[in-house]
């Protein structure tokens, strides 16, 4: 009988768990959770999570297109070429999603 009420305690505890993990969703990052690109003066330092083709998404979503030369830089950002407006310019994006763009 103790067995029973262990291991129906234990489900019960089990799906609990399951219902409160599957309201999560997207980023946990909270400075990239509403995946808006912000345009910033100079890219802040750190180690980017973002994979090439993610960046390249949030490039496009910020109105870039022509996206070239994409590379990971020594200070953990995303540096290529893009047109924007009709302009060709070098684009950084950080770790925190923001671009910078000359």
């Amino acid at each position: 009988m103790k067995r029973i009420i262990i291991a129906a305690a234990a489900a019960a505890l089990a799906t609990t768990g399951a219902a409160a993990q599957s309201g999560q969703q997207g980023s946990h990052n909270p400075v990239v959770k509403d995946g808006t690109a912000h345009h910033v003066g100079a890219p802040a330092k750190g180690h980017s999570s973002f994979t090439e083709s993610q960046a390249r998404g949030r490039l496009a979503k910020a109105g870039y297109t022509r996206i070239t030369g994409l590379k990971g830089t020594e200070n953990g950002a995303w540096q290529g070429m893009a047109m924007k407006n009709g302009k060709k310019r070098t684009v950084t994006l950080d770790y925190k999603g923001n671009i910078t763009a000359r």
